[in-house]
């Protein structure tokens, strides 16, 4: 195992996050403090300092909810540092190093297919459809579930 200042390859970061590779190179251009190093072949291997950067961006959005320009504009007024002593409770980095959480089967009810409406019955566009925070965490957490058993 390596030590927990070594450098990491992006396969390895992307295990330690629980988020594809494309994410982490999508979040790249979209958040200026992870600069991973690319050697030959342009390989990216990402410093403890990019690794801790990614696990606060990740809570924010997995967890917390923000959108990018969300996170954005926190980690731009307030910093990493700043924001991660905010995170939930007193040991923040304990948290962040924890593996996503997957919710128990009974938390997360059943999907089906839509059915189509009843005459009369009204309709609601799906733009207009509004979720509550626990319902938008079970959908993150679904998503990530999927994202896993696809990649296996």
């Amino acid at each position: 195992m390596k030590s927990p200042e070594a450098y990491k390859t992006i396969s390895e970061v992307s295990e330690l996050i629980g988020v594809p590779q494309h994410v982490l190179r999508f979040w790249e251009t979209k958040f200026a403090g992870i600069r991973p190093l690319k050697r030959g072949g342009n390989r990216r291997y990402y410093r403890p300092e990019d690794l801790r950067l990614l696990r606060i961006v990740n809570h924010l959005l997995y967890t917390e909810g923000y959108t990018i320009r969300g996170v954005q504009k926190l980690l731009r007024e307030k910093g990493a540092g700043s924001v991660l002593s905010g995170l939930d409770g007193a040991a923040p980095e304990e948290a962040l190093d924890a593996p996503p959480s997957t919710p128990d089967a009974a938390a997360v009810p059943d999907l089906v297919a839509p059915q189509p409406p009843e005459q009369g019955e009204p309709t609601v566009a799906l733009a207009s459809l509004t979720l509550d925070a626990p319902a938008i965490a079970r959908l993150q957490a679904l998503r990530q579930e999927l994202a896993r058993v696809l990649a296996a």
